[in-house]
């Protein structure tokens, strides 16, 4: 009987393998798309867990459900003033970590 060998990856490593290694292009551009995605998760989230609609949250915030439903699915256009809004709205504490030259800025 034939028995095939696999071998366990971490997830970094398939990363580093169809992605490209940290610091490329391509890798940069994948990890900010994965962080916009995950701050839209946490919009949706947060709204859920209040038991609020897209369009009850929009009128909080004062922009159309439409504009709630872009910042949970793909915020790349969405306004920076009015993400802040929308979290302010859901009474979320927002942390910011800058780093320039791999020195991180304190705020």
């Amino acid at each position: 009987m034939k028995t095939d060998k696999f071998k366990t990856v971490s997830l970094d490593e398939m990363i580093d393998k169809h992605i490209g290694k940290r610091g490329t292009e391509k890798r940069e551009a994948f990890e900010n798309e994965l962080r916009i995605d995950l701050l839209g998760q946490a919009v949706k989230q947060a709204r859920l867990e209040q038991n609020l609609t897209q369009e009850q949250l929009g009128e909080l915030v004062g922009v159309q459900k439409a504009q709630i439903s872009k910042i949970e699915n793909s915020m790349k256009n969405a306004r920076f003033e009015t993400i802040m809004k929308v979290f302010e709205a859901l009474g979320a504490k927002v942390h910011f970590n800058v780093e320039i030259n791999h020195q991180k800025l304190a705020f």
